[in-house]
């Protein structure tokens, strides 16, 4: 068993890694790990950190790598490679444009003859699936010609040939980078997109999956764990998970909206049932809050229906007064955006079943970590959405330390404290059960001889609720109803 963590970007809890040290040794000392979301250089490019320039050092704005040392040696510590592409104002990219294939990163970036040496046909190039509208890749000036680059997010990310000698080399500078850092754990990041294979959708398909595999044995051989992030129909999270250290749990979180704005537990105790017992257990994150992961996908029924999931953005764009309908985004392939660019506070409206789904999350094998917005509990920032226009703006507010102190006093956010530090009982170290008992019931409990911890939740619509209860082998036992008496705990 693991303890909980927390996910932040570091220029938005504080200011600076300084300010999440200081938290980690204080008031959030139960949360045993951090993922800080991309640090590198820099930190604030096209895509908040995940276009990095040089993808092996820290951002002198934020710190630098003896920061993360001192923070490795009491929490375990997560970090991003950035697996699908770098940015095309790399070191790396520039040499290439400059001397074509006399410079010694040639290779190192994808490009359409690679892909289709024997040409493309329009069936070909349209059948990829990509998270962005267009065409995917952008035209480049290479050694005084045009090439056409491999761009599956946006063009100022070029995608990296992971398969090319130079690709790779890239990617083990990287690791090494992060292994000298105290870094314990990589996420994969966009890793379900970097295997690029004429004739199919070329995400998540079984090339993808070897490669997950070789890179996952690349890894281990430097001593940090593989997390993997996908997103995608549940069976595919089903595959790879055992192909790794950790996957993430996106399903939970759609089916606690649905429990929640349905009063019913049944697609919970559906999912639990095959659910991996490997996951980050996460609900809201730093891309929002996501809905399609529990959702049917290219005529695959999922774990809830698309009307199902229709009605989910449906409450909780009345729940946020219609701005989440007004921020969240419809992708050109689909007709309901991938998640609701909200936070979960404003989502469920309701403190008690906002804390209820935390207990929910702590209380699932796996290891759960909560973003720090849901965190401290924190609203939509209209007024950063209003500045960027871009609709996840909403769900990445830039705390002060003033705010974060401020966060810190409320019942919501040290009733969460509270969870990490119930997750630590030895309880958790045993055997995990649920049990339905009741059509907007359901009862999830830990045994580990003598200790044991209960968590009893009602997802009631007119008035959902929870009851947790610990029990220690010193015969101490304590049971706790609501927000209040959580965080008190």
């Amino acid at each position: 068993m693991s303890g909980a963590s927390i996910l932040v970007y570091a220029e938005r809890v504080g200011g600076n890694l300084g300010e999440i040290e200081k938290l980690l040794a204080g008031p959030l000392a139960d949360f045993n790990g951090v993922h800080v979301l991309p640090f590198f250089h820099p930190y604030d490019g096209d895509d908040a950190g995940f276009d990095p320039i040089d993808h092996t050092i820290v951002d002198p704005r934020l710190g630098n790598w003896a920061d993360f040392k001192r923070i490795s040696q009491t929490h375990e510590l997560t970090a991003d490679l950035i697996v699908n592409h770098a940015s095309y104002l790399s070191p790396e990219f520039i040499d290439w444009q400059a001397k074509g294939d006399a410079s010694e990163f040639a290779g190192m970036f994808l490009t359409m003859d690679v892909v289709f040496p024997n040409g493309a046909t329009e069936e070909g190039i349209t059948s990829f699936y990509r998270p962005r509208p267009g065409l995917p890749f952008t035209a480049y000036e290479v050694d005084g010609k045009r090439r056409l680059v491999w761009t599956t997010f946006m063009p100022s990310q070029v995608d990296i040939d992971i398969k090319h000698p130079a690709g790779q080399a890239y990617l083990v500078r990287i690791l090494e980078a992060l292994k000298s850092g105290g870094v314990k754990v990589v996420r994969l990041d966009a890793v379900g997109y970097a295997v690029k294979t004429p004739g199919t959708d070329s995400f998540m398909t079984a090339e993808t999956l070897e490669f997950v595999k070789e890179i996952g044995e690349l890894i281990h051989s430097y001593d940090m764990r593989v997390l993997v992030e996908v997103h995608a129909h549940y069976t595919q999270q089903l595959e790879i998970a055992p192909l790794v250290d950790l996957i993430y749990d996106f399903q939970t979180a759609p089916l606690l909206l649905h429990s929640f704005f349905t009063g019913t537990v049944d697609r919970l105790d559906n999912w639990f049932k095959i659910r991996p017992h490997n996951c980050l257990n996460v609900l809201d994150t730093h891309d929002g809050y996501g809905v399609i992961d529990g959702g049917p996908i290219n005529g695959r029924p999922g774990l809830i229906t698309q009307d199902e999931m229709a009605f989910i953005f449906e409450r909780a764009a009345e729940n946020t007064s219609g701005h989440s309908q007004i921020a969240s985004v419809v992708p050109q392939w689909f007709n309901l955006p991938h998640q609701i660019n909200a936070t979960l506070p404003n989502i469920l409206a309701n403190d008690t079943a906002y804390v209820a789904s935390r207990a929910v999350q702590f209380f699932l094998p796996g290891e759960p970590q909560v973003y720090y917005v849901g965190l401290f509990n924190g609203m939509d920032d209209q007024q950063l959405f209003a500045r960027t226009g871009q609709g996840r703006d909403v769900n990445r507010h830039n705390y002060t330390p003033a705010e974060i102190a401020q966060a810190l006093q409320q019942p919501v956010t040290q009733a969460i404290v509270a969870l990490a530090r119930i997750r630590n009982h030895n309880a958790f170290n045993g055997e995990f059960t649920w049990l339905v008992t009741g059509p907007s019931t359901i009862t999830l409990a830990w045994q580990n001889g003598s200790d044991s911890a209960t968590l009893e939740v009602n997802t009631s619509i007119e008035n959902p609720s929870f009851t947790i209860q610990v029990r220690s082998a010193d015969g101490t036992s304590k049971r706790v109803s609501g927000v209040h008496e959580l965080a008190g705990f």
